[in-house]
């Protein structure tokens, strides 16, 4: 029976001071610039002197719970230019969309032939900043067989968009 006794507090004692070791936080006895082994330091001596403690800021704890947490910040906005990526939506309509993601800015659409053209085409357009301008747009265009479009056919839709964002900003009246 002593053995059994034994060992139970031996279990609980290693399990206690387990448990002491994981608080461990900033204002624990003996941690790390407290300035004497009860945290008081050249503040408690400057404040009247004692034994005083004046309690840090915690720094945010980072733990695997934290991925579960919902820390998105909901006043976040959309970082493309409108007018550009509802150009590209009237520009290229004859197009099936089948992917649109206005956060990152990026535009899939399906196979489909211009009115009047001969050709079909693919495109992925990509709007990558808020600003109206070229740089802002970005347009790979690919050919019915999956080959990369000619450089001249790119360039006329990216200036056929370009071309339709301003006018849709000017009909807003925000020029």
């Amino acid at each position: 029976m002593s053995i059994l006794r034994t060992s139970a507090f031996g279990l609980s004692l290693i399990a206690i001071l387990g448990l002491s070791a994981c608080g461990g936080g900033s204002g624990s006895v003996g941690s790390a610039g407290s300035g004497n082994i009860f945290g008081g330091g050249a503040n408690a001596q400057q404040q009247g002197g004692g034994l005083g403690h004046t309690p840090e800021v915690e720094e945010p704890r980072e733990t695997i719970w934290d991925l579960f947490k919902n820390v998105d910040d909901p006043n976040t906005t959309v970082e493309v230019n409108r007018y550009i990526w509802n150009a590209s939506l009237d520009v290229l309509s004859f197009m099936p969309v089948q992917a649109a993601d206005p956060f990152s800015g990026i535009i899939v659409f399906g196979l489909g032939r211009p009115p009047g053209g001969g050709a079909a085409y693919k495109a992925t357009v990509y709007v990558r900043d808020p600003a109206l301008d070229a740089r802002s747009l970005s347009v790979a265009l690919y050919t019915s067989g999956g080959r990369p479009a000619s450089a001249e056919a790119v360039r006329k839709v990216e200036d056929a968009i370009l071309t339709r964002a301003r006018q849709l900003r000017i009909r807003d009246g925000k020029l």
